[in-house]
């Protein structure tokens, strides 16, 4: 998917600054400086009201992730079926709450701070097949879920790390799982995301090797290949 002219214009302009910040900074700085830039790209491509933290966001027209998001929706639900979508940051997942509520489209959302009552209710009234959409944050999502009512899976954002993303996905495979699962990566065009991804699609070997840690890996790189990673090639609109 293409980013916005509002995406593409806050990327530029963040890696443009970062750049320049990170090529007069020393080791330690550098570190986190590069954390900071790898951040904000991601939330810039999710949306810009992320990235912006504002309050009282305008949600919709503003994203070509949050466009997609609801085309597949609109035919997973069109079908009938069920699908978790993850995200590593809550604040993304409340975005995408209240824009799927705006849209009349049920949802639950489960992350590190639901409590193991609230947990029990929301995988129950998910299996049962009450709401057909669970938004789930990547980390709160890791471990002891079983849902296999999901016929889908979609992972907003990545998360860099082969290792926890297929955990992630391992929650719709457990034992009672009997039809098949889709998996759905959504990449922003042109962007870092696009040039992680190619990463991940080689040898896994070399994938798991390099992104292990996530994104420390990436700290280390060059100016020159920090530059070649998050410059912005084509993929707006």
């Amino acid at each position: 998917m293409s980013l916005t002219a509002e995406q593409a214009g806050l990327y530029e302009a963040v890696v443009r600054e970062a750049l320049a910040e990170i090529a007069g900074a020393d080791h330690m700085a550098r570190r986190g400086l590069i954390v900071k830039l790898l951040t904000s790209l991601k939330q810039i491509c999710n949306h810009p009201a992320q990235f912006l933290k504002e309050d009282r966001p305008k949600i919709t027209g503003r994203s070509g992730k949050l466009e997609l998001l609801d085309e597949l929706l609109d035919t997973i639900l069109a079908e009938e079926a069920s699908v978790l979508v993850f995200t590593q940051y809550v604040q993304m997942a409340r975005l995408i709450e209240q824009h799927l509520a705006a849209r009349g489209v049920s949802s639950m959302f489960l992350h590190g701070g639901t409590s193991v009552t609230a947990r029990e209710s929301l995988v129950r009234r998910f299996q049962d097949g009450e709401v057909p959409v669970f938004l789930l944050s990547l980390k709160a999502a890791g471990t002891g879920l079983n849902l296999t009512r999901a016929e889908h899976v979609v992972h907003y954002d990545r998360w860099w790390n082969p290792a926890v993303e297929a955990q992630a996905t391992d929650r719709a495979y457990r034992i009672g799982q009997t039809r098949p699962v889709q998996v759905h990566r959504l990449i922003a065009e042109g962007t870092i995301e696009d040039r992680i991804a190619a990463l991940l699609n080689r040898k896994r070997e070399l994938a798991d090797a390099v992104l292990g840690s996530g994104d420390a890996a990436l700290t280390e790189l060059t100016d020159a290949e920090l530059a070649d990673l998050v410059e912005l090639r084509g993929g707006t609109r």
